[in-house]
């Protein structure tokens, strides 16, 4: 919802409708504001995807993808996208089966400007009344203070801190009433920022707020178990198939998008790697609280997974039993040249200046070696000092200076950064190849998609279409329509192929979309263009 008014999508192959529509009513008067019309289902759920309208209003018998398909989809994928359906008379009882669909009204043609204002004006009120409960203050409060039970909450709280012992898990399961049955089990951070909050909230109800939303729409699927801890919000997930993450994933990153248009919250939710005893839910969440740390890095509002950023970094950093080492570490994953400079600093003042006798020296810096070589396996980075030695390396270190060997530590903290970062981007790079390789060879397919595609890399769809789109320039979507385009426009310079023939090559089972996508990309049908690209050679 932009300046106070809610936003409506229309949708009729009849342009004319649309605008005697546009016309018939006073839409800021009613407190709307019309994004624009679609004249078929497909082009439709390309707007409600990019705009997430707050009511869609659309005809039945349209090309490509009729009403009811596209309330179906909206359905699924948008439910916060109310759905108002006009038709002709002779189409009336066919639309009321769309009540599985909780289509919001039925509107018969021809439109009358005083039944659709009627229509509006009841949504307007209905609208209000949702977002009022969601912003208003009491109710916030009231969220607030329904939290989990304090035993569970704190049962919760001592797992994913690793302090629960295996034979004491049945007791607390049976005492507290818990079931986790998994098979398999994921933590999820949900980080609300307070420095972003709405004006004149109290961060405090904000974030009891998105505790609130994740319990209606992630808890029931996910059989998740969500708590307050240090500040955010734990979810921990049950999931029935390791490869479930990828889903878990896409549906965080929308959820932190809803909640942001919702309640103005800026949420980003950290995901850990799955794990199959629940005991291990403490290496999980510490991945999650990891995954956070990088929005600064994949921006805010949005599902970061752990293993698909880093998938090799989860367990290096956080045993070498020094905090001041483990925040070196992570500075050399995320931070800058300068924050990893003052980051070896700070591990030197902790672990160095403190060493009594030159015992303690020399068991600092063999813990040293053993976290950098640790470090340097879990990240695929080599460590170059004396062929890979270990023991060469500690013997050497030594016999060094002290400032010698803390200018030696900066070195190669630098030369861990450069690395890490010209990994992270080759890794990036190496999957939109991959992706574009995948389009060339089964373009032709019909069935090809998004989904299809992270199945194939084996990362989440949210993942792969920002950084997709941050390497190309077009979302997938576009990228194998254009290509299609162009495999078609050569066929058609190039062959005496029916139109028909020639779009089932490139995927199109329907040759009526075939062309109108065609003319969306070249400007004229299939038919004219190959008039207009032969006539001249010969």
């Amino acid at each position: 919802m932009s300046e106070d008014r809610y936003t409506v999508l229309l949708v009729d192959d009849e342009e004319e409708v649309i605008q005697v529509i546009m016309k018939k009513i006073d839409w800021e008067a009613l407190g709307f504001s019309v994004i624009g019309y679609a004249n078929n289902g497909v082009k439709a759920l390309e707007m409600v995807e990019e705009f997430q309208p707050d009511i869609v209003m659309t005809d039945i018998k349209m090309p490509y993808m009729d009403g009811m398909e596209l309330a179906n989809r909206i359905k699924t994928e948008f439910p916060a996208s109310r759905i108002l359906i006009f038709t002709g008379f002779d189409e009336f009882e066919y639309a009321k089966e769309a009540v599985h669909l909780e289509v919001e009204e039925y509107i018969l043609k021809p439109v009358n400007a005083q039944e659709l204002t009627r229509v509006f004006s009841q949504m307007k009120d209905k609208l209000d009344q949702e977002f009022s409960e969601k912003r208003n203050t009491e109710t916030l409060q009231r969220y607030y203070l329904e939290s989990l039970p304090l035993l569970q909450a704190n049962f919760y709280s001592t797992l994913i801190e690793g302090r629960i012992r295996e034979e004491e898990l049945p007791k607390y399961l049976s005492n507290y009433q818990i079931t986790l049955e998994g098979p398999y089990f994921c933590c999820l951070v949900i980080h609300t920022s307070s420095s972003q909050a709405p004006e004149n909230l109290n961060p405090l109800l904000l974030a009891a707020s998105v505790e609130r939303q994740a319990k209606e729409r992630l808890e029931e699927k996910w059989k998740a178990k969500i708590f307050t801890y240090l500040g955010n919000t734990v979810l921990i997930a049950q999931l029935s198939k390791e490869s479930d993450i990828s889903e878990l994933t896409d549906e965080s990153d929308r959820f932190c998008r809803y909640v942001k248009r919702v309640v103005g919250a800026v949420v980003t939710v950290g995901v850990g790697q799955v794990c199959r005893n629940v005991l291990e839910l403490a290496q999980s969440y510490t991945g999650a609280r990891e995954a956070v740390s990088y929005r600064g890095i994949f921006g805010a509002t949005r599902a970061i997974n752990i293993k698909e950023i880093a998938p090799q970094e989860m367990g290096g950093s956080r045993t070498a039993g020094e905090p001041e080492l483990a925040a070196l570490f992570k500075m050399i994953r995320l931070g800058t040249e300068k924050e990893v400079s003052q980051a070896v600093e700070q591990y030197w003042k902790a672990a160095f200046w403190s060493s009594k006798s030159l015992q303690q020296h020399h068991i600092t810096v063999m813990d040293m070696v053993s976290a950098l070589y640790r470090f340097s396996a879990n990240n695929e980075i080599s460590m170059e000092e004396d062929g890979g030695d270990m023991g060469k390396l500690y013997t050497k270190l030594l016999d060094l200076e002290p400032e010698t060997l803390r200018r030696w530590l900066e070195k190669v903290s630098l030369s861990f950064r450069e690395k890490l970062v010209r990994a992270r981007s080759s890794s990036t790079k190496s999957f939109v190849l991959r992706a574009e390789e995948y389009v060339q060879n089964h373009f032709g397919e019909e069935g090809i998609s998004l989904d299809q595609v992270c199945q194939v890399l084996g990362v989440s769809g949210s993942y792969f279409s920002s950084i997709f789109k941050k390497e190309t320039g077009k979302s997938f979507i576009g990228y194998l329509t254009d290509y299609r385009m162009e495999q078609a426009s050569r066929l058609l310079i190039g062959t005496n192929e029916k139109s028909y023939m020639i779009a089932k090559k490139v995927g199109y089972s329907d040759p009526n979309y075939f062309s109108y996508v065609f003319k969306r990309r070249f400007g004229v049908s299939p038919s004219k263009y190959r008039t207009e690209h032969t006539e001249g050679e010969r």
